[in-house]
């Protein structure tokens, strides 16, 4: 490669909680009504991105990371994600189709709402208490919070008159219950989204979702940075295949108090260092330092490069590979 700004041809994945715009006026193109939900910068065989038409992975090698432009009009499961030792294990045992970690950082690009880590004890007995969800403030009280999750998961503990309290109030916990028991009417899972801390996410700000880490995005669009696996497992909020063994056995019982990255939003670097890579916001009339091959996403206005030695040069495409 040179140290021309090339553009690369993203993969794009359709699920079916996609955002139908979002994505197509990013790339500048007419929507098509399908519903556009992940655009991969990257070399995982599953969504291989291209370079003049080649893989990108034949021009620079194996990215240890993947890069998302990500838009979702609907939820997504509730999932966590193994640690490297955990997903060789289960890439040994046929439950993984691969054997690294999947860390994710995603820092929001619109108003962006995530279910992230569990939520304190104090604060989520508060919660119960004021919508009067008896039966699940107990459990919480006698067993904690990873035991509540194992009785609800294990069909020990009925959601249903969870779900029921929360009928009525105006807790954006509730009203997002509310809303998910009509997608997916009596899932345990309803009743697990009221241990989980709300996050409600300003454009710029960002979460890092460990391994472990049980969440669920809601709604909005982000740039997402991840480890180069495909390894989820689910638990609920979707028609596709969950399994409860394998999310009790990698799930982090451990409350997260502070789920979102505040110093991070205010000088621009996400730094994901359990794969060594940072995602960096550029500013208007910044600039930023090339260390080597970085894949850089032009969101709004006109980004211009100086290869090494030359003059600026404008990019034609909304991202590039430098």
């Amino acid at each position: 490669m040179t140290n021309e700004p090339c553009a690369l041809d993203g993969y794009v994945q359709h699920y079916a909680w996609g955002d139908p715009t979002f994505i197509p006026e990013f790339l500048g193109i007419t929507a098509d009504g399908q519903p556009w939900a992940e655009l991969w910068l990257g070399t995982h065989p599953s969504g291989p991105t291209r370079l003049d038409g080649r893989p990108l992975a034949d021009q620079i090698g194996e990215l240890p990371y993947l890069l998302k432009v990500l838009a979702a009009a609907e939820p997504l499961s509730m999932q966590a994600h193994p640690t490297t030792a955990q997903a060789i294990d289960g890439f040994a045992r046929g439950i993984y189709p691969d054997d690294r970690a999947k860390p994710e950082l995603l820092c929001a690009l619109t108003p962006f709402e995530a279910l992230c880590g569990l939520r304190p004890v104090d604060a989520t007995l508060e919660l119960l208490g004021h919508l009067g969800a008896v039966d699940l403030a107990a459990a919480v009280r006698n067993d904690g919070l990873g035991g509540t999750l194992e009785a609800l998961y294990r069909g020990r503990l009925d959601p249903a008159s969870t779900i029921a309290a929360c009928s009525n109030s105006d807790r954006v916990e509730a009203v997002w219950a509310r809303r998910l028991n009509e997608m997916y009417p009596g899932q345990v899972s309803i009743a697990v989204t009221l241990l989980l801390n709300h996050v409600h996410l300003e454009p710029g700000q960002a979460i890092h979702l460990t391994a472990g880490n049980l969440h669920a995005y809601l709604r909005g669009a982000g740039v997402e940075l991840m480890g180069a696996s495909d390894n989820v497992v689910r638990g609920g909020l979707t028609a596709k295949h969950v399994d409860v063994d394998e999310l009790l056995h990698i799930m982090d019982r451990e409350p997260l108090p502070e789920p979102v990255m505040l110093d991070a939003a205010a000088i621009g670097r996400y730094p994901l260092p359990e794969v060594g890579v940072t995602l960096t916001r550029v500013g208007p009339n910044d600039e930023h330092l090339s260390q080597g091959n970085e894949i850089a996403v032009c969101l709004d206005g006109t980004t211009w490069f100086v290869p090494s030695g030359g003059t600026y040069r404008r990019a034609a495409e909304s991202y590039v590979v430098v």
